[in-house]
């Protein structure tokens, strides 16, 4: 996407070793266009940077790697889009450290449309993964991109919901654009590049380095409108995300969970520290001001065994997990009957099972 012929001064500036982010934006400043910056003499170089940057600057020998990106910026729906691209997301723009260059496979358009990020745990409960993408869902069909991680649990299926609907989008991962992390999202990552949006800031080739995904974090924040965090435990990489948002100028939405499940102690401390409680889509979309549709009425499909019993044995459950023994006690039923009505239940998604044979009901039903 960058201007003819100006592409490989980018891509020269952007792929030395040792010359990152914040130096570049002091020569950029500086100079204008990498074109300047490699004409520019000694004494102006010094005049801005160290005498080990600019030996770095211009006796670093990147060809290879420049040919390499080059090359991969020919096919199809992969571009490579620098800070002076008019689809460069303005929202970044915003941010104090915006990658000089971003790596992206799929549509340029998602990256300048209003978006809200949601992030979570990368082991969620099963409500969790119902919450991050029903709330990913109803933001899609509102209009807004879903932006999200790429990483297991709560950001695959915020990417899914947005997709399940049709909507727009956007993985930012923490390794080379050519590199799928984790292997488990192959599929996933494969959709979005089709239908969405894959962000990297890291050179291609780029392996799985762990200092790499919190600064993509960054990104998530400061792409988006809002960040929604669906599920965090007190040490989860998304109250990372969450800071950088509220340091961004970002809204920050939190759902609240049970007070015994360590998945809901990271969301209670946001909410405790003034993120926004939300218990349903809508209320992002209030917060907003953005245009909110009358909810749809769903019809509800047959249920498979007696209606009442079902709800009577729903209420004994709550929304904590709970074994077949607890149930035993608060129901009066054998654990023969509770068997054979969990099994139904289960079958129809209203409750979902977890390790160590428990049972948990699903918001909603």
């Amino acid at each position: 996407m960058a201007a003819p012929g100006s592409l490989s001064s980018w891509l020269r500036l952007t792929l030395i070793p040792g010359i990152g982010g914040e130096t570049q934006r002091k020569l950029l400043t500086a100079f204008g266009w990498p074109d300047a910056i490699f004409a520019a003499n000694y004494a102006s170089l010094r005049a801005v940077i160290g005498d080990k940057a600019i030996r770095l600057l211009l006796d670093t020998n990147n060809e290879a790697a420049i040919a390499g990106a080059e090359t991969w910026a020919t096919g199809q729906d992969q571009h490579i889009v620098t800070l002076a691209d008019s689809a460069y997301p303005q929202a970044l723009l915003e941010i104090p450290d915006p990658p000089t260059l971003l790596y992206v496979r799929g549509r340029l358009d998602l990256l300048n449309q209003s978006t809200l990020s949601i992030v979570g745990s990368r082991n969620p409960t099963p409500q969790g993964l119902q919450n991050a993408e029903k709330f990913a869902a109803a933001l899609a069909e509102a209009g807004l991109v879903v932006a999200s991680g790429l990483a297991l649990g709560i950001d695959a299926a915020a990417h899914r919901g947005a997709l399940s609907v049709g909507g727009g989008t956007i993985a930012f991962i923490g390794t080379g654009i050519d590199r799928i992390y984790p292997a488990r999202n192959r599929e996933l990552a494969h959709a979005i590049g089709t239908k969405g949006t894959i962000v990297s800031e890291f050179p291609i080739g780029t392996p799985v380095i762990a200092a790499n995904f919190p600064r993509r974090n960054r990104l998530i924040s400061g792409i988006a409108r809002g960040v929604l965090v669906v599920e965090a435990a007190m040490e989860s990489g998304s109250l990372i995300t969450a800071r950088l948002a509220g340091e961004q100028g970002r809204d920050v939405f939190a759902i609240p969970g049970s007070i015994h499940s360590p998945q809901a102690k990271g969301c209670h401390k946001l909410i405790k520290q003034g993120a926004k409680l939300v218990e349903a889509a809508q209320d992002i979309l209030e917060e907003l001001h953005w245009p909110v549709s009358p909810p749809m009425t769903k019809k509800h499909p047959e249920q498979s065994c007696d209606a009442s019993e079902s709800s009577e044995l729903l209420a004994h459950m709550g929304y904590d997990p709970c074994g077949i023994d607890d149930l035993v006690a608060r129901s009066g039923l054998t654990a023969e009957a509770l068997s054979v009505m969990l099994l139904h239940l289960e079958l129809e998604g209203r409750i979902a099972s977890m390790p160590g044979n428990r049972y948990q009901r699903l918001q909603g039903h």
